[in-house]
């Protein structure tokens, strides 16, 4: 399946709730859980060509909201008085298009639903976490199975007159 056009629009504060890995370092640092999910789809996004988009429910928080880039993912925290949900589904609108499918990823069942209804495809947090494990997998299976191990000798570089040269040396000859 080619995605290179595709969009996923990731729940940020609902996945970090739903990955252990990622809820247990919310525990301790909040910042350090949305790191680690935007390190995470960072990779996911450069294995998949998909456009991810992370928003980030910020709508108890008073000012016009944000949105950036960060490792080439579109990072967006809500404006005021939006939440994530809402904000998902006016992305779905906006970004619809031919020939492009936009994945919504959350588990939020309310938010599947309407994000369903807006022509998007439902993928839930655990859906994505496999998907995810998969995709690192091959990675580090093409790594391994395209890079042979080749040991870097001087045999290849080194002219057999220096090589006669050095080995005298190793001798302790004189007349080098």
């Amino acid at each position: 399946m080619n995605r290179r056009n595709d969009v996923l629009l990731v729940d940020g504060y609902n996945i970090i709730g739903a990955w252990p890995e990622l809820a247990r370092l919310k525990e301790q640092d909040l910042e350090d859980a949305r790191d680690r999910l935007l390190d995470l789809l960072a990779d996911y996004q450069g294995f998949t060509g998909m456009l991810v988009y992370v928003i980030f429910d910020a709508h108890l928080v008073p000012g016009l909201g944000s949105t950036f880039k960060q490792h080439r993912i579109t990072i967006v925290y809500t404006k005021e008085k939006e939440t994530a949900d809402e904000c998902i589904e006016r992305l779905c609108s906006e970004l619809m298009a031919r020939r492009r499918n936009i994945y919504v990823a959350t588990s939020d069942l309310v938010e599947q639903h309407v994000a369903f209804g807006k022509g998007a495809l439902r993928l839930s947090a655990r859906e994505l976490l496999i998907d995810i494990g998969q995709n690192r997998k091959q990675i580090e299976s093409s790594i391994k199975n395209d890079r042979p191990i080749k040991r870097n000798t001087l045999d290849q570089n080194v002219s057999l007159d220096v090589w006669s040269k050095l080995e005298r040396l190793r001798r302790g000859e004189k007349d080098v």
